[in-house]
């Protein structure tokens, strides 16, 4: 593994007690749960990848993004290594869709506390630590 870590932004979109979970497929985390995501782009800040990705992965538009927590995590048997910032949001309008069929099994409203099992590592490591590294 030699590659530079890469920037991920994982979205929590609040709904009331709700927050949206989706089953990943493809890349890496195939089968796990999480919430939705996606690389920080060249000249974006980690607020404006949160609400560019919400409504590319979910068809829901976001307001009052904030950073609320960042985490470490090596994938070691993808060869995998992001530093993950998670970005907290309130949900504004929209119809929740699953508009990337290619990379997401089922995109749901679920409490993030019965999030099924297994969960992608990002994810899984935001809940076990839930602080700033």
């Amino acid at each position: 593994m030699h590659d530079r870590p890469k920037i991920g932004v994982g979205i929590i979109i609040r709904r009331g007690d709700n927050v949206v979970i989706q089953q990943r497929k493809g890349a890496h985390g195939a089968g796990t749960w999480s919430v939705p995501g996606g690389h920080l782009e060249f000249g974006e800040t980690p607020k404006e990848t949160a609400i560019r990705e919400a409504l590319e992965e979910t068809g829901l538009h976001v307001k009052n993004p904030r950073v609320i927590g960042v985490t470490n995590d090596i994938m070691q048997s993808e060869g995998k290594h992001y530093i993950t910032l998670f970005v907290e949001t309130d949900y504004s309008h929209g119809e929740l869709t699953n508009p990337e069929p290619d990379k997401i099994i089922e995109t749901k409203w679920a409490k993030l506390e019965e999030i099924p099992a297994p969960v992608f590592l990002p994810l899984k490591n935001f809940l076990e630590n839930n602080r700033l590294i």
